[in-house]
């Protein structure tokens, strides 16, 4: 499966200024992500930003860049514009992948890839929880999936509903009650990439804030690759960034 991996980068983050440009062994942690993009395969990597000092890094990392508009309302459509500019064909694969991922799996982007197909314009990842406490917190995204294992819904909330075990106990997650955690790595078919940003935002959008759920909303299939353990957290505080920065400095 041939793909080419977008990783949209800003500087705006509240918890952690200046984000992408983090030292991570050396290298600013946006050009790690690049490299992790290099391991799966990708024929292509280009980083979309609207910030200077990005493109840069980048340039002195050799790793492609595209600057892009700054009033873009997401990723998603961040990644759409590069895309765009690229003139890639309709059926091209893109893999958005988010640039505070150093430490993503790269058989996660191979995966992702591969459930694009003809009937197929959207596909994301999943893992178990085995956790009642990541079950029961909403800032843990859980899915629920069809025999196709295609996403029938995306929430905040613990889905299934275990009716009769939580009527007696939250405190564990019942025997052979297996929720699954929604992972932010998504692939898209690039033409439906391209009509994605004229999608009128769903009320369900709005309830969630789950952004993904525009696409259920619009009637179109969202494919989800299950893999057995989770995988390594992003960056989002000072906290991670100590982690992924001792990971590097172990030379690992």
């Amino acid at each position: 499966m041939s793909f080419i991996v977008i990783i949209p980068a800003r500087l705006a983050s509240t918890r952690l200024p200046n984000k992408p440009l983090a030292d991570l062994g050396g290298k600013p942690m946006v050009v790690r992500v690049a490299e992790r993009a290099r391991e799966a395969g990708a024929a292509r990597i280009i980083v979309a930003t609207d910030h200077a000092s990005i493109k840069e890094a980048c340039e002195q990392h050799g790793v492609e860049v595209c600057m892009t508009r700054a009033d873009h309302p997401s990723g998603t459509d961040r990644i759409a514009e590069v895309a765009r500019a690229m003139n890639l064909p309709p059926q091209a694969v893109v893999v958005n992948l988010q640039g505070d991922e150093p430490l993503i799996d790269p058989q996660l982007l191979q995966a992702a890839a591969a459930r694009i197909g003809a009937d197929v314009p959207m596909s994301t990842c999943a893992h178990p929880l085995h956790d009642a406490a990541d079950a029961f917190n909403p800032n843990v995204v859980k899915v629920v999936l069809d025999k196709q294992d295609n996403a029938l819904y995306f929430s905040r909330a613990t889905i299934p509903w275990h009716r009769d075990a939580f009527a007696q106990d939250k405190s564990a997650l019942p025997a052979g009650y297996v929720p699954l955690r929604h992972i932010g790595l998504y692939a898209y078919r690039n033409d439906f990439l391209q009509a994605y940003p004229a999608l009128d935002v769903s009320p369900l959008e709005g309830i969630e804030a789950l952004e993904q759920l525009r696409v259920l909303w619009h009637g179109y299939p969202i494919a989800v690759h299950v893999t057995d353990s989770a995988p390594a957290a992003g960056v989002d505080t000072p906290e991670d960034l100590e982690r992924v920065q001792a990971f590097y400095k172990s030379g690992v």
